[in-house]
């Protein structure tokens, strides 16, 4: 078994509503409770971290299985958002929406756009993310399939 770790170090010296930061190899970003949840809004929030992770962590997936089985795409673009509920103060992420556009070449036969379709489902299920989130967030994804 091959394993990887990633770090992350975190500072948070203030209360509720002040903000810290965060760091990685390749992302340093401020952090607090957004706007929304009452808190400053400084830098990026825990929220907009779990959707840019099962937002990448999709498109990625999606982008390599559309290569592993030759679909020549000339473009693939993505909008996703997070739904998440308060409800008597009790904070839940509910629901993560992607939204793909693959825009392919003029006139692909059906097959194309029945395969695109296909791999659009099929990555949502094998994408890390989306897996590690089964069970707790629901992952939806509305395909779009232009042609150029």
């Amino acid at each position: 078994m091959a394993e990887h770790v990633f770090h992350l170090t975190a500072h948070w010296p203030g209360g509720r509503n002040d903000s810290g930061k965060i760091e990685t190899k390749n992302l340093q970003t401020a952090v607090s409770i957004p706007p929304e949840m009452d808190g400053p809004g400084i830098g990026t929030n825990p929220d907009e971290m779990l959707l840019g992770a099962a937002a990448t962590c999709y498109i990625i997936t999606l982008a390599a299985m559309m290569e592993r089985s030759k679909i020549e795409k000339l473009d693939l673009s993505m909008e996703s958002e997070g739904i998440v509920d308060v409800t008597n103060g009790v904070i839940t992420y509910q629901k993560i929406i992607h939204r793909p556009v693959v825009t392919i070449k003029q006139n692909p036969s059906k097959d194309i756009s029945t395969m695109i379709q296909r791999l659009a489902i099929k990555a949502e299920n094998s994408c890390m993310i989306s897996r590690a989130l089964k069970g707790n967030v629901e992952v939806e994804v509305i395909l779009t399939i232009k042609k150029q």
